[in-house]
């Protein structure tokens, strides 16, 4: 017998891509998992969001939710802007070496 997917089942998940997204945000060092890794805790706000406005019967985190889409937008697009300006300038991409703001 199948069981239906409840709340629970994607707080679950919402919190495992939470844990799983600050962990790839503190122990790595290329800025492209770092990048992936913020992405991956955006996405695990949108599920928290969606599934308490389903649970609660309103719009108001769906809402919300796109909002916080269009933000993900936006620092992916500048993230990888950055990006590539300081792979122009230093040819790496990791985390430790860039030191341009240092004096």
């Amino acid at each position: 017998m199948l069981h239906p997917i409840t709340t629970n089942h994607y707080l679950v998940l919402s919190a495992a891509m939470l844990i799983i997204g600050t962990l790839g945000v503190l122990t790595r060092r290329n800025i492209v998992i770092v990048l992936m890794s913020i992405e991956l805790i955006l996405n695990a706000v949108n599920i928290n969001l969606v599934t308490m406005s389903h649970h609660w019967q309103n719009l108001h985190g769906q809402v919300f939710a796109i909002f916080v889409i269009t933000v993900a937008v936006a620092e992916a697009a500048i993230g990888l802007g950055i990006l590539i300006a300081l792979f122009r300038n230093k040819e790496t991409v990791q985390a430790d070496e860039i030191d341009l703001l240092k004096w």
